[in-house]
């Protein structure tokens, strides 16, 4: 059995011979770009002998994880995301400590000295008022054909190895994009008290995302397994906005939005992320058309892995909340990380239906000898009995 198979079995919701693992086919489980290079020398690979690792996600400072290191893990995916259009190139500024960059939407991030990641800073629609103002923004162009352009042979290269292609989208989702966008008090506010700029703008998004899809399934969807979309509905202990509220505005358009994609290739499943606590919309999400959820936070409320499995472990694939990242991989044990990896796949992985991964990203402070602990639990624990 390759890793493809291994994973499609699993999100049929059928038991391959282990649980499949991934790191870095999508921007959400990856590995910063610090805990990498401490990494791959742990590994016995090859050491960076000073170079700073190629970096793929800028904000976040994902690391690109070469083959040899994904070979010594065993993972089973493999990713891409489009380009930014032809017209956009980057530039990075420095001012008063900080190094800037502003993106292809027009939103400003920065950097301290030594920083590890890149945090917003300017929203280029804050002083919007009128729902003009959203129309005559100078939006990115979905369909640049820049943008497309390495996806084929990433795709092939993936299909070729015998792994599995998780093809990632434009942008984040309609609430975080608008938090960025607008600003977070800006959209919050908008939610609460002009609901018609707020609809507008996510109006916007979901269009870009469409033209974007149609075009990039047109291209590689017969070599695509999955497509990953994502928002962040979830805080700690319940959703950034009210149910009702969250089914008002945002699940009817995540409905044409994975309607559509499902129309254009009916063979994919359907990733899709949003952190923290989510329980109370998970039907709806099943009811849009969602296969995969990424992650489990199972240190979020509600989000208890045995709990989840039990009431929705028939209609989703659990993708991600193999160990906790809040507390357990970057302080605990190797022991402790250890009995979390087993604690989760004995959780989850039941019947198929359970891709391993980190809840989110394994971030620059996470311990090398934890990282360790989390792959060989894994190799311990995630083989399905025969």
């Amino acid at each position: 059995m390759n890793s493809r198979e291994r994973v499609v079995q699993t999100l049929a919701h059928q038991e391959p011979d282990r649980v499949p693992f991934d790191l870095s086919s999508t921007p959400v489980t990856g590995i910063h770009r610090l805990a990498y290079a401490r990494l791959r020398p742990a590994l016995g690979l090859q050491g960076l002998n000073g170079r700073e690792p190629r970096v793929w996600h800028l904000m976040q400072q994902l690391a690109w994880v070469e083959e040899d290191a994904h070979a010594a893990l065993e993972t089973d995916a493999r990713g891409a995301r489009p380009e930014a259009q032809s017209s956009w190139k980057l530039a990075m500024g420095e001012e008063g400590g900080y190094r800037y960059y502003t993106d292809e939407w027009g939103i400003t991030r920065r950097s301290p000295a030594g920083g590890h990641y890149f945090d917003l800073c300017a929203s280029p629609l804050a002083g919007a008022q009128t729902v003009a103002d959203i129309e005559r923004y100078p939006w990115p162009d979905p369909v640049d054909p820049a943008r497309f352009v390495h996806l084929r042979p990433a795709a092939e290269a993936a299909r070729q190895a015998g792994k599995a292609f998780v093809l990632g989208g434009i942008c984040p989702g309609m609430l975080e994009m608008g938090q960025w966008l607008r600003g977070y008090e800006n959209f919050f506010c908008d939610l609460a008290a002009d609901r018609k700029l707020a609809e507008a703008l996510c109006d916007r998004i979901i269009a870009l995302k469409l033209r974007y899809w149609e075009a990039a399934l047109g291209q590689v969807g017969g070599l695509v397994d999955v497509v990953q979309e994502g928002d962040d509905y979830g805080g700690q202990r319940d959703l950034q906005v009210a149910p009702a509220l969250w089914r008002a505005v945002f699940k009817p358009r995540l409905a044409q939005l994975f309607g559509n994609i499902k129309r254009l290739a009916p063979h994919v499943s359907l990733f899709f992320h949003s952190c923290g606590s989510i329980a109370r919309i998970l039907p709806d999400l099943i009811e849009v058309g969602v296969d995969a959820l990424n992650p489990v936070q199972v240190a979020a409320a509600g989000m208890d892995s045995r709990d989840l499995k039990r009431e929705f472990g028939s209609s989703l694939t659990f993708w991600g909340g193999g160990v906790d990242t809040q507390q357990v991989l970057p302080r605990g044990t190797p022991q402790q990380v250890r009995d979390e990896v087993e604690r989760r796949i004995h959780d989850l992985a039941p019947g198929g239906g359970f891709v391993f991964a980190a809840v989110h990203n394994i971030q620059a402070d996470v311990p090398t000898e934890n990282l360790l602990a989390m792959r060989q639990a894994l190799r311990d624990f995630g083989a399905y009995r025969r």
